[in-house]
């Protein structure tokens, strides 16, 4: 059975500490005892952890020797903001399946309430987003960040940039990722009602890539699952 994996609140050396509600969740919780070994993840690698010290809400450990992790591609995604209860479950899902950033943008069509209130949320998505890393023994969580505006989205870093579009006819997900085998994607989902051509227009002028999922109109959280699946899949 595979040892379960934390991800380290602090890291000095070969010493390791959760703190706060994450000690507090292992030691009253889990009812942790000294001398158990977890996985811990610092940052950097992934190493063999034996508890040393467990107090309400610290618990420690020693560090011991680094576990092997598979290199994976970079894939970042520009997710619309839409319904927050829904957006969390995508955080939550793009995180297991191994999202390496995640940008919150706030396009023409989303709704402004949303817009208004997406900062406030950043720390739960980021809460979410760690939880989720730990539950699928992730090396370490995505980046969330802060929300952005389209014309801010346009200069995300990425050797193969790709916007999803429903107008697109032609292009097809899986085909663009046959053609452009860097490991290092962003890829960029407009709101509910999709992105404006006005917007398109934008990311297209920036060099982005206009591809499709197919011609079935999905929700977003459901294309963004699917269209991270394929591109993992076909990067694997």
């Amino acid at each position: 059975m595979s040892r379960r994996r934390w991800i380290a609140d602090e890291v000095s050396g070969n010493r390791a500490a959760l703190t706060g509600e994450h000690a507090e969740h292992l030691s009253r919780v889990l009812r942790a005892r000294v001398g158990q070994e977890f996985e811990i993840a610092t940052g950097e690698n992934v190493r063999r952890g034996r508890v040393t010290r467990i107090d309400p809400n610290r618990v420690e450990f020693e560090l011991g020797d680094e576990i092997t992790a598979t290199a994976s591609p970079n894939v970042t995604l520009a997710l619309s903001i839409f319904k927050f209860d829904r957006m969390e479950w995508a955080i939550e899902k793009c995180t297991e399946l191994g999202a390496t950033r995640i940008v919150p943008v706030i396009a023409s069509r989303t709704e402004t309430h949303l817009a208004a209130a997406a900062s406030k949320r950043v720390e739960r998505w980021q809460r979410i987003a760690r939880q989720a890393s730990e539950q699928s023994r992730r090396y370490s969580p995505p980046q969330i960040d802060q929300p952005m505006k389209v014309p801010g989205t346009l200069a995300l870093p990425g050797n193969t940039r790709i916007v999803l579009a429903e107008s697109e006819q032609q292009v097809m997900l899986r085909e663009v990722l046959h053609h452009h085998s860097a490991r290092d994607l962003v890829l960029a989902f407009g709101p509910e009602g999709g992105w404006i051509q006005s917007e398109l227009e934008l990311f297209r002028n920036a060099g982005w890539i206009s591809a499709s999922l197919g011609n079935t109109i999905l929700r977003v959280e459901t294309a963004a699952i699917a269209a991270l699946a394929v591109t993992l899949s076909e990067l694997a």
